[in-house]
């Protein structure tokens, strides 16, 4: 069977974020986590969404999930053992617990991706995984991390509302009509992942956190980059080819 360079690059990225995600819940809590006081479970639903999200994609790169077929439950119960072991394995770590909640929240984050995936494929579903974690990581600790990682926090805010941005543009020309330099697809291109934005900042002061305006400022950046790059770069290509675009009309 012959692989395509997404499932390869798929894989490779599994191969090399389940170990991780083990290597790091196996070693003593570090203390700058300790005071940014993270949330814990939080941390179990989003390593245990990604994870699912990967491996799920890796071995059905191109199907959603169907729950009458036996796959799903190899899934389920492959990663859902391996929460178990991870749980009882880091009774035996410093500083760590086995906790019965840690591993329903890394349940529950394996059923929701294979939630998410019984009605979106690939890269619908990276999208959303993608918003998820970044969500959920603007919102999971109660210190500041700009003041804690101010470096750190910078490249993750440019990064991943980048990241976000690229995949929206991607899901646009799988899913819409419209095509780059049509004045209708910067409007939509720049829509969500702006009113993402937003939303991640409302809820970040609505539930009690100041409102980070160079985080905000390096999100805009991040996103206005990957649009305009996107942008110029099919106009360029209209220009090169002499072909003009469909009339939005």
């Amino acid at each position: 069977m012959t692989l395509s360079r997404r499932q390869k690059l798929t894989i490779i990225s599994l191969l090399l974020y389940w170990p991780a995600i083990f290597i790091l819940a196996h070693i003593p809590v570090p203390q700058l986590v300790r005071e940014a006081h993270v949330s814990d479970k939080s941390l179990h639903f989003l390593a245990y969404l990604v994870l699912v999200f990967l491996l799920w994609f890796a071995i059905r790169p191109d199907r959603m999930v169907n729950w009458r077929k036996v796959a799903v439950w190899w899934v389920l119960l492959v990663i859902a053992g391996y929460g178990a072991v991870d749980e009882l394995l880091q009774s035996f770590v410093v500083g760590r617990s086995c906790d019965v909640m840690d591993f329903f929240a890394n349940l529950t984050g394996v059923l929701a991706g294979l939630i998410l995936f019984t009605f979106l494929t690939f890269w619908p579903a990276l999208l959303v995984v993608t918003g998820i974690v970044i969500f959920v990581s603007a919102n999971l600790t109660q210190a500041n991390l700009a003041d804690l990682l101010p470096v750190t926090n910078a490249v993750f805010y440019l990064f991943a509302y980048a990241f976000f941005t690229m995949l929206w543009i991607q899901n646009m020309h799988l899913f819409l009509s419209l095509k780059a330099p049509k004045p209708k697809w910067l409007i939509v291109a720049l829509a969500l992942p702006t009113g993402f934005l937003f939303a991640v900042k409302f809820f970040s002061v609505i539930s009690g956190k100041n409102f980070a305006v160079q985080d905000a400022i390096l999100s805009a950046v991040g996103i206005a980059t990957v649009v305009g790059i996107t942008y110029l770069a099919a106009l360029f290509r209209q220009r090169t080819t002499g072909k003009l675009p469909p009339s939005d009309g």
